[in-house]
């Protein structure tokens, strides 16, 4: 994994060129992240480091977290999270990592948990086509068949009614179109999983580096 940092969902605009195309961008706050740990693959399997995103009160941290960042020399942070990485001696503790190691063109992966929209049906949750809507079809919007009669069950991994998002999720491939250092944001082509004010997390674009 190369550049990657912590955000926050803003919302949704358009970005106007001097020739009148415009761009529907989603707007992130990234950073600024701190490393709070480095992890390397003598000690502990695998090279990663920690970045730590976002304000906190030091009295709402457990006094074993306080010494984790104190041994940082960073202040503590709301939202922590784990980046695996080639090599964790590319990073120092209480390195700064802002949004502006990107430009525009570079393309990215966003990671955010998508929204939760409670009880689905099988139509809504997996796009299922729904059956004649005639008066004596008696089969509108059902589920369908539910499997072989034989073994008398229903087989694990049935696509049926449940619970629908609040999962998980990324969008691949997205395209910067501007970065603002000034106030730490970054402008992507498109949308992105996940609520206004939703963490996200910005990676560099797997399908770009396979290119």
């Amino acid at each position: 994994m190369g550049r990657a940092i912590i955000g926050r969902k803003i919302g949704m605009t358009q970005i106007f060129e001097e020739d009148g195309r415009v761009h529907p961008v989603t707007v992130i706050e990234a950073g600024p992240c701190c490393v709070v740990q480095k992890k390397h693959t003598a000690t502990d399997g695998y090279e990663a480091v920690q970045l730590g995103f976002g304000e906190i009160d030091k009295r709402r941290v457990s006094k074993p977290m306080a010494g984790h960042y104190a041994k940082a020399n960073v202040k503590p942070s709301r939202h922590l999270k784990e980046f695996r990485i080639e090599s964790a001696d590319a990073y120092e503790l209480g390195q700064e990592i802002k949004v502006d190691q990107w430009s525009v063109g570079d393309l990215v992966d966003v990671t955010g948990i998508s929204r939760g929209k409670g009880f689905a049906g099988p139509m809504k949750r997996w796009n299922f086509s729904r059956g004649p809507m005639a008066h004596g079809s008696h089969y509108h919007r059902g589920v369908g068949s539910l499997g072989a009669t034989a073994p008398a069950r229903v087989f694990k991994g049935r696509k049926m009614a449940g619970r629908l998002g609040g999962t998980k999720a990324t969008s691949l491939g997205l395209e910067v179109v501007k970065v603002d250092p000034e106030r730490n944001l970054l402008m992507v082509r498109g949308s992105i999983p996940g609520a206004t004010n939703g963490l996200v997390t910005i990676r560099d674009s797997v399908k770009a580096k396979a290119k």
